[in-house]
């Protein structure tokens, strides 16, 4: 019996009754942060009973976001492999990454800034765009993914598992302090997200990893973000996945000297802002880390470059410490990536990283080079060639229904026969007014309409068999 049963059997008369619950569910939640594996190496600086306390009575569950968190740490603890990502824009993106084959999404801020935020606006990546976009967009993902396998279940012919997949989801800074990011962790919980990273930044001068001008925030001050966002999901009871970025490698700013294992990488000037100069590089990276590692389940450094050397440095500096800590690593488009490596290099990049420990790997900006490579290309051609050009299109969705692609059939692909099933429900199987039935989709779309030209060729042989077997006959 959890505290929830006792709320239904007790008429709760006075505060005695409610704390003596709050102690009992507070043991069973110490009990689990100390017998279960998946906590091992977590540090909490509250108690278990801060958590209960401010759980209240009525306990919801956050079904998505849990199962989504417990199957990306399954994943990243498989010791043969690693999770491969794309940033995805839109739930169509998320639906194609998952039918390609990839078992996690990942959410970037920069994409959101750039093309999906609540403002309406085209930003950088600053940190500018309204606070609940990310999660707004986290839900709405989660929301296509939902409708596909209602889809695909309705038709009885589930191929892929849609849910729970994992979206690893930026917080950014945090958008302001620790209650800033205690509400934002909530919200993305709320809407589903198994894993969220919060970078080591100044909120307010909030930097693209791959932009000058970032201004660190002190160590200390960090770690007040992480230990924020881990009681939001504590407080919700989700094993949410949390994500230590540091941009220590790059930036060259800090907001205050106030954390002694700051100071010693200070070189004693000051900008017109105030801010300390910081000599920054991989030292000041790997002692974020191991400052950050009790606090986070997984590490990610910020890279200019895509260097294994770089990765490793950080790595060992890590395990010598924290064996078997979780990394990851941003694949970055902001590399140009034949400058500095080979093809075979590149080739065998992921594996090299996965061996060192880096089990979340991902491309931020996937989504946003795909549609924009992908609709100048098309544009380009439908100028100079008109039809021609998207009927190519077309026939190349043709040729990808083999490996799995659908949407060549766009009118089924976003649910127009999961409704029309519901339709029919409510009409009794009598609904005279489907989308589909009757549609261009259902008459020219269906696996036995072929393209004309192969209809001409079929006629033809055909003709041309029957009138040889006429004369045969006449013979």
């Amino acid at each position: 019996m959890n505290m929830n049963d006792d709320i239904k059997s007790s008429s709760f008369k006075n505060k005695n009754d409610i704390n003596l619950l709050i102690k009992k569910e507070a043991e069973l939640l110490q009990k689990e942060w100390q017998q279960n594996p998946r906590w091992k190496g977590i540090k909490r600086d509250y108690s278990a009973e801060e958590v209960i306390k401010l759980r209240g009575s009525f306990k919801e569950e956050f079904t998505l976001a849990k199962k989504g968190a417990e199957r990306l740490w399954e994943l990243m603890n498989d010791k043969d492999s690693y999770v491969p990502a794309l940033g995805a824009m839109t739930g169509n993106q998320a639906i194609q990454q998952i039918r390609g084959g990839l078992k996690a999404i990942y959410l970037s801020g920069w994409q959101t800034a750039a093309d999906n935020n609540l403002s309406g606006q085209m930003y950088p990546d600053q940190s500018l765009y309204a606070v609940n976009s990310v999660p707004e967009l986290v839900r709405r993902i989660n929301n296509a993914l939902k409708r596909r396998d209602q889809l695909e279940w309705a038709e009885g012919n589930l191929d892929f598992q849609y849910l729970p997949t994992p979206i690893v989801a930026d917080a950014e800074a945090g958008f302001g302090g620790p209650l800033n990011a205690y509400e934002l962790m909530k919200s993305m919980i709320e809407a589903g997200a198994a894993g969220v990273h919060w970078e080591d930044q100044l909120a307010s001068e909030k930097k693209c990893g791959h932009m000058g001008g970032k201004v660190l925030i002190p160590t200390c001050q960090h770690i007040r973000t992480l230990t924020a966002a881990r009681l939001a999901s504590d407080v919700l009871g989700v094993p949410t996945l949390i994500v230590a970025r540091t941009d220590s490698l790059g930036a060259a700013l800090l907001t205050s000297d106030i954390d002694a294992r700051d100071k010693k990488f200070l070189n004693g000037k000051r900008t017109v802002e105030g801010y300390y100069e910081v000599n920054k590089g991989i030292e000041v990276a790997i002692e974020r880390g191991l400052s950050y590692a009790p606090y986070a389940d997984v590490l990610w450094m910020e890279t200019s470059t895509p260097s294994i050397e770089l990765a490793k440095k950080f790595a060992d500096a890590i395990h010598q410490k924290f064996p078997g800590k979780l990394l990851a690593y941003n694949c970055s488009p902001s590399f140009h990536w034949k400058q500095h490596l080979s093809a075979s290099e590149i080739a065998e990049f992921q594996r090299s990283l996965s061996k060192m420990g880096y089990k979340f790997q991902f491309i931020t900006l996937a989504g946003f080079h795909a549609l924009n490579l992908s609709m100048f290309e098309l544009s380009s051609q439908y100028l100079k060639q008109g039809m021609t050009a998207y009927v190519n299109l077309q026939e190349r969705e043709f040729s990808l229904e083999s490996q799995g692609y659908t949407a060549t059939r766009h009118q089924r692909e976003v649910g127009t026969g999961y409704f029309d099933t519901v339709s029919q429900v409510i009409s009794g199987g009598k609904s005279s007014t489907l989308a589909l039935v009757g549609s261009t989709e259902e008459e020219q779309f269906e696996e036995n309409n072929l393209p004309l030209e192969k209809k001409k060729k079929i006629d033809h042989n055909s003709s041309s068999s029957n009138g040889n077997k006429a004369h045969t006959v006449q013979h």
